[in-house]
């Protein structure tokens, strides 16, 4: 259920470092919520299958392993939030990685007079999580994850969100969830957050 004060429906941003379990924890949210979960990787994999022209040049950036720039995520990024499930509010994955695209957000959802909502890190233990990527490596047999490969990763995602997450600190749109402990451990910190932003009244019947 969702609060009267959105009108336009909540927009919210969920962030976590590689093996944070961000995406588990999005679906969770998405689902409670009736609302789509919206990430670059799905984006780009998107139009990269259907050949347009912005699949074409995320492709070659993709191809040269480089990352894609804003020229070209945002305004895949448009589009998407234009589609018409979107009217019901949606959750950001993986988008905005940086500050430029936080602005460009901001400055694309006050058009409609909309802002972002809440914005929610998923906050580890980075030995704790290497350990468990490394298991996890292991067992799919990906060798290519080795440790210092792993905390290069972690080294870019907080060197990429850390301005953001203060940008977001900065309005009262932060909040930080314990990523530790198990899925549901997690799942329940996050409804607390939710509830408290009133964006979500559990269903206790």
């Amino acid at each position: 259920m969702m609060a009267e004060a959105h009108p336009h429906g909540p927009v919210i941003i969920i962030l976590g470092a590689p093996g944070a379990g961000k995406g588990t924890q999005a679906k969770h949210i998405a689902q409670v919520l009736d609302i789509p979960t919206i990430s670059t990787g799905a984006i780009f994999r998107q139009n990269m299958a259907d050949e347009t022209e912005l699949g074409r040049r995320a492709r070659e950036y993709m191809d040269a392993g480089e990352f894609v720039p804003d020229t070209v995520t945002n305004p895949m990024i448009t589009v998407r939030l234009g589609a018409p499930d979107t009217r019901r509010g949606y959750l950001l994955d993986g988008y905005p990685r940086t500050l430029d695209q936080a602005h460009y957000l901001r400055d694309f959802l006050a058009k409609s007079n909309s802002e972002v909502d809440l914005v929610i890190e998923i906050v580890t233990d980075e030995d704790e999580v290497v350990e468990r990527l490394l298991n996890r490596a292991q067992q799919e047999g990906r060798s290519d994850d080795t440790e210092p490969i792993i905390r290069h990763r972690m080294r870019v995602y907080h060197d990429q969100t850390e301005p953001m997450a203060t940008y977001y600190a900065d309005q009262d749109k932060l909040v930080q969830v314990d990523g530790m402990g198990t899925v549901d451990d997690v799942w329940q910190r996050i409804v607390e957050v939710l509830v408290e932003y009133h964006l979500y009244t559990p269903d206790n019947s």
